[in-house]
């Protein structure tokens, strides 16, 4: 069993709303996979990402269920690895939506 069992990943609010099958982001069509993060990241991506950011809500994602390719890579030359999705996440891994706009509590408490 996988010690990190859930990914996150920030996405549009649009993005998460879309009632298709499988979550596809424009990363997926332009890079070739869907940024993730562990949670000990998440502070670190919203700051340097998202900061000022306010429609977007934070996917859970269910490694265990996730059926595309996981791979834990760093694609800009540093050290820190962060989970890419390679393929469409299937709504099936989404065990969890929450809201993550600026004024969160959620994401208030990544900083507490």
């Amino acid at each position: 069993m996988n010690k990190n069992p859930h990914i996150f990943h920030i996405a549009q609010m649009s993005d998460a709303a879309n009632n298709s099958a499988d979550y596809q982001c424009d990363s997926l069509s332009s890079e070739g996979f869907i940024h993730c993060c562990d949670r000990h990241q998440l502070a670190g991506v919203v700051s340097r990402y998202y900061q000022d950011i306010d429609d977007v809500v934070l996917l859970v994602v269910d490694v265990e269920v996730l059926e595309p390719a996981l791979i834990h890579e760093n694609t800009v030359g540093g050290s820190e690895l962060f989970p890419h999705v390679y393929g469409a996440i299937n709504r099936s891994a989404i065990v969890d939506t929450i809201p993550f706009g600026i004024n969160s509590i959620e994401r208030e408490g990544l900083f507490s």
